[in-house]
């Protein structure tokens, strides 16, 4: 049968129902439901080695040495040693599988800490400690206060007032404001473990699922059945709050539960460079190929011709026998000797340079953060180079870009808006005032001393126009818990002026107005709901007038005043409009002063309407909307909303760096465009601000599609009549569209928009926009979004956010960035880099990145030269050596050349070198681009690098080969011998590839002048101590070229030949150089040849602006918007005036506090205590 809403939609599962039997582990394991075990890890003792090879045995790379490998073992095709290839093969997997085994490791450990938390599980009648893996579906659990929920839970009971508890949900969907559940109330006199463990209802429900809003079920209990829905569960990552007790039933355990099945598999991430590389070394490899083929054929064509006329007394070697076999050995003996084009070292050096540069990272104090005492950390050492290739950020808001507090700021009231920039203490004046809040207005303060009626009346609404719970331990210690940030500013702010909110009950309101407590009845509530922006109370006095006090969205207010208030509401434009343009959040503020028979006709026309079977919510709207007119202006907030230090300048900055940043939330919609408005990625100049609601799919697309005729709304021109049309809109049409725009879209749309059939569209016209916001989004479709991005517009992601609701959008994201903030570390422990600030993002990528990138280009480019100048020398020697597969250099010189001679200078550079320094990269943020056009290392500059190195090797051949030929000694005798030949071109060789690498380097340190020089000097140590007497005399078979160094390098002539092959080989690199500087120079270029510094203040772009007040970049523009929905939940007053949420004790006198209701933020703070 089937037991669920028609309405509940879930995603596709193995699983068409699930149903749990309480207190039955034999039932419910005759389905095999998943443990509540979690395994996050990628290995196991067993599967390490297979696996961890495996995954490293799909770099082309390391295939590609271990077949070189194999042919080194085979006698009759190796003319090298097998060593040269396995040492330095192992070496790079050892260390690479010994960083993964680290990194698992700490999988491992996070996972048991997991695991090995204590439950309590009720088990016959009496309470047993279990650990979290053992906990099961169908088993019943008891939770205490600021517990983990330790799986998904079916609330049972509570020890709070009408089976209410209290939960915070950071972990989930970022919202550090509490949210309220409640238990059915037939299980809720379940409040003791005797009667839990008779307990044997039955639920039906969805198999599992990632929605995290939405739970549709049956409870099957006593021959009676009862609906299930979210408001009855509690899930996995949230914490009990302000709660003594709660037991619930488990539902979905382990990796079944909705937390882990918003969690993305962790992925292997490579770099774009990686990816190239890869390709690229195949690439070698066919070239490599045809240059064996070359010489193989070479090697026929002689054998056949020319070599049988020596068979007689120089026979071919077993087993060859003719001149194809012949031709087939020789070509696997190229393939060896040529491999060193892509030689293994340059894995190892990758890893090294990366390694450095995550160190880097470490170690940089200008991303640490004294208050929290972190320090940037590179978590990974294999994506630095990608930092400086970022194209979109996909960034959380709270915590990452919000600190999530509310200040109240400033203030309009009769048209008077004062701040006199004076610091007021309020502890003389009110006793009761909160000592952490300041306000810079003393005109105000007296105001409100003088008795002016405005005043009091202002603050008198914002103490009673509210949601806010009061508790008060003892005599003046208060503590206000707010369904918003915004409502506890505003109640505090009332606090600290004198009317000071202390406690309510259902009927009634208790404020303390200058030192006197006055209770005030409360008639009505008028929730709050998304359509509305606004809340009104109704309260009645204690003289016996009734008024009605609103606060609210200024634009919908403004339509309900009383005409007489046009003149004060100009006024109050103006400063709204002021207040906005510096960021601020506004709210306005009226009232309405109601006769007893006009209150007690909307009393009965609102009862009615309450008990409505049918539209209860429109008819209750339109009774809100008859008693809500001809109010009378009070004035206008503004409400600061404080974002983390440099947030709106690290936006900006990126965003001139050509990055795209969108903002995934789970917050509501008005919260997501209030902090977009805050950081300055929505400003009021943009051209306009496309909201995307739609419910359906239709909707969404037809929405989506209004956008090729925004420059037709923009001209006046009408629409065309009839549908939408079927194709979606061209690149080229939207493309077209003048002026910048912004998106926003919530979550129920966006899951529409990612739709196959429609996620084109989407992107299409997501990335017109200069800023996106998707608000109400799960971690899925966080994930979903990145994928996206990933998918169509093939460029590198980077994902930041600090709670575990962000965990699979950081896993999918090419670059993950955790936030070490307030909502644990789940963002941390799987993220690629972490620290604790988002300003850290700009160093991060303009600086570090950018180097990194640089760095990496730069030693590639150089690298895979010198190896093509190196080993393409034995490609032209073999047309003169009879194809004979003989090397051009002696052996040792093969091995050492990759290892010693050339690795530490380019190593330095890769490490240490930059092209302007870290100020200049914050200071022009247009420098990051090339990084993300990839200009440094592309297909184009790799075959620009490897045409220079087979110059190059063309040079070191035949300038030695033409003068050494025909030259002679002192002595008169020739110098055309094969180890004087080697010896020169070596030397030539060594020389000319140092020359370019100091050419090449753009920043010198001590360490490679070091490297360079030093590297040239150890060539010269190292071969003439191995041509040296006394080495052949110990090892007369290892070392053949005794002397030929000595005899060599003193030959003039053989000088000659290394300065004419240097000189040819650099000075073409130099003329294109210059020219390049003159005719073409980038932006780095400019700089570097800048010889005076600037002034203070910061390069927008390419062009530099003065300096900025942090907080404050963009334009001043008008668009006003109200923040009073920030966080808000509608249903809240109702919660209030049914008494749900109060504590027995409190209907009858003061309220507690203590348990309070949904959504609350705790705003406390302690009168501070009179030392006498």
């Amino acid at each position: 049968m089937c037991c669920l809403s028609h309405s509940c939609v879930v995603c596709v599962s193995p699983e068409e129902e699930r149903r749990v039997r309480a207190n039955d582990r034999e039932y419910n394991e005759k389905f095999q439901y998943a443990s509540n075990c979690i395994v996050t890890s990628k290995y196991n003792v067993i599967t390490f080695l297979p696996v961890n090879l495996f995954e490293q045995f799909q770099e082309v790379a390391n295939t590609y040495f271990l077949f070189l490998l194999i042919l080194q073992l085979i006698p009759q095709i190796s003319s090298l040693s097998w060593f040269t290839t396995i040492v330095p093969l192992v070496l790079v997997l050892s260390i690479t599988a010994v960083k993964d085994a680290t990194d698992d490791y700490f999988r491992h450990k996070s996972d048991n800490q997991v695991n090995n938390r204590q439950s309590q599980v009720v088990i016959h009648g009496s309470l047993q400690k279990e650990k979290w893996m053992n906990v099961r579906v169908g088993d019943i659990i008891k939770l205490e206060n600021n517990q983990f929920v330790a799986a998904d839970l079916l609330l049972l009971s509570s020890s709070e007032p009408h089976s209410l508890c209290y939960i915070e949900t950071a972990e989930l969907d970022g919202e550090t404001n509490m949210k309220v559940r409640q238990s059915l109330s037939v299980t809720a006199e379940l409040g003791d473990p005797n009667s839990l463990a008779s307990f044997d209802g039955e639920v039906v429900c969805e198999p599992p699922n990632n929605k995290l809003d939405r739970f549709c079920g049956l409870l099957c209990w006593r021959d009676c059945k009862y609906p299930l829905s979210n408001h009855n569960m509690l899930l996995r990552g949230c914490v009990l709050r302000n709660t003594e007790t709660c037991y619930g039933l488990v539902i979905f355990a382990g990796p079944d539960t909705k937390l882990m099945q918003n969690s993305g598999r962790t992925k292997f991430k490579r770099t774009s460079i990686d990816r190239l590389m890869n390709t690229l070394v195949l690439w070698i490899f066919g070239f490599m190929v045809c240059m064996g083929v070359i010489l193989a054929v070479g090697n026929a064509v002689w054998e056949r011709e020319v070599g049988s006329l020596f068979q007689s007394y120089l026979a071919w070697d077993l087993p060859v026998d003719n001149f194809l076999f012949s031709a087939f050995l020789s070509f696997w003996s190229y393939v060896i000797i040529l491999n060193t084009v892509v030689p293994i070292s340059l894995y190892v050096s990758v890893e090294v340079i990366r390694l450095g540069h995550s160190y880097f990272i470490n170690w940089d104090r200008k991303m640490f953060c004294p208050q929290c005492n972190t320090a940037a950390e590179a978590r990974t050492t294999t994506l630095n180079e990608e930092l400086g290739q970022v194209e979109y950020i996909f960034s959380d808001k709270t915590g990452t870009l919000t600190q999530n507090i509310m200040s109240f700021s400033k203030c309009s009231i009769n048209g008077h808006d004062g701040w006199d920039g004076s610091w007021l203490d309020f502890s003389s004046f009110n006793p009761l005032a909160d000592p952490d809040f300041c306000y810079y207005d003393n005109g105000l303060l007296k105001s409100v001393k003088l008795g002016d009626l405005h005043s009091h009346e202002f603050f008198r609404l914002l103490s009673l126009c509210h949601t806010v719970m009061s508790e008060e331990k003892k005599e003046g210690e208060l503590m206000y818990k707010a369904q918003s940030p915004d409502e506890g500013a505003l109640v505090t702010a009332a606090r600290n002026f004198g009317f000071v909110f202390r406690s309510r009950t259902p009927g009634t309101v208790t404020v303390t107005e200058l030192g006197r407590p006055v209770t005030y009845t409360l008639l009505a509530i008028l929730d709050f709901n998304n359509i509305r922006k606004r809340m009104s109370v109704i309260v009645r006095n204690p003289e016996g007038r009734i008024r009605l006090y609103c606060k609210g969205a200024d634009t919908l207010l403004f339509e309900r005043l009383h005409s007489s208030n046009n003149h004060l509401m100009n006024i109050t434009t103006d400063h709204l409009n002021e207040y906005a343009g510096d960021g601020l959040r506004t709210l306005a503020l009226a009232y309405r002063d109601l006769s007893e028979e006009q209150w007690e006709e909307w009393s009965e026309r609102h009862r009615q309407a309450d008990r409505a079977t049918d539209c209860r919510e429109d008819r209750l709207a339109d009774i809100y909307e008859h008693i809500e007119q001809d109010m009378m202006l009070l004035g206008a907030t503004a409400i600061e909303d404080k974002l983390q230090e440099g947030v709106p300048e690290t936006i900006a900055i990126l965003s001139l760096a050509n990055i795209k940043i969108w903002v995934l939330t789970g917050d509501k919609q008005e919260t997501a465009v209030n902090i977009g408005y805050s950081c300055k990625m929505l400003t009021g100049d943009m051209t306009e601000v496309f909201i995307i609601s739609g419910n359906t799919v239709l909707s969404v697309r037809e929405e989506l599609r209004e956008w090729p005729s925004v420059g037709d709304k923009q001209q006046q021109c009408p629409p065309p009549p009839g549908p939408p049309a079927p194709r979606p809109p061209s690149s080229t049409t939207l493309d077209s569209i003048s002026g910048e725009f912004a998106l926003v879209i919530n979550g129920h749309s966006l899951a529409h928009a990612l739709e196959a059939d429609m996620e084109g569209e989407f992107v299409s016209t997501a990335c017109v926009c200069r800023a996106v916001i998707c608000c109400r989004v799960t971690p899925l479709q966080k994930a979903l979004v990145v994928e996206l991005i990933k998918k169509h517009k093939k460029a590198v992601t980077l994902a930041i956010g600090d709670g575990a609701n962000d965990v699979s959008m950081i896993k999918t994201a090419h670059i993950g960035v955790g936030i070490s903030g307030q909502e644990g570390i789940q963002a941390v422990l799987a993220s690629d880099y972490s620290f604790s600030q988002f300003r850290f993002l700009q160093r991060l990528l303009l600086v570090h990145g950018r180097w990194s990138y640089l760095r990496m280009c730069r030693f590639l480019c150089y690298f895979f030269y010198k190896n093509f100048a190196f080993t393409m020398v034995h490609f032209w020697f073999g047309f003169f050596c009879g194809f004979s597969a003989q090397t051009v250099y002696d052996q040792y010189f093969i091995t050492l050349y990759n290892i010693v001679y050339t690795s530490l200078p380019v190593l330095a550079m890769g490490i240490f070198d930059q092209d302007v320094p870290e100020q200049r990269s914050l200071e022009y943020p247009k420098l990051y681009e090339p990084g993300q056009l990839n200009l440094l290392f592309n297909k184009r500059e790799f075959f620009i690098c490897i045409t220079q190195g087979i110059y190059t090797s063309v040079v070191l051949f035949f300038v030695p080969y033409a003068i050494l030929s025909h030259g002679t000694q002192g002595t008169g005798e020739p110098l055309a011998d094969y180890q004087t030949f080697a010896v020169t071109t070596a030397t030539a060789l060594v020389i000319v590839v140092s020359v370019q690498i100091a050419l090449d380097t753009g920043y010198w340190t001590a360490i490679n002048h070091f490297f360079v020089w030093g590297s040239v000097g150890s060539f010269f140590t190292i071969m003439l101590a191995m041509h040296s007497q006394t080495l052949f005399s110990i090892f007369p078979n290892q070392f053949h070229f005794v002397g030929s160094a000595q005899s060599t390098l003193v030959q003039p002539l053989v000088w000659l030949t290394i300065v004419l092959a240097t000189v040819i080989c650099i000075v073409p690199v130099l003329a294109f150089r210059f020219l390049k500087l003159d005719l073409k120079p980038q932006l780095s270029d400019t700089l570097v040849r800048q010889k005076t510094r600037k002034p203070a203040g910061r390069c927008m772009g390419g062009v530099r602006v003065g300096g900025v007040p942090e907080g404050r970049l963009g334009a001043r523009g008008g668009f006003r918007r109200s923040g009073y929905a920030f966080a808000h939940q509608e249903g809240f007053g109702e919660l209030i005036t049914s008494g749900k949420n109060m504590r027995l004790s409190s209907l009858s006198g003061r309220c507690t506090g203590e348990i309070l209701s949904s959504s609350l933020i705790c705003f406390s703070h302690t009168q501070p205590h009179t030392h006498t």
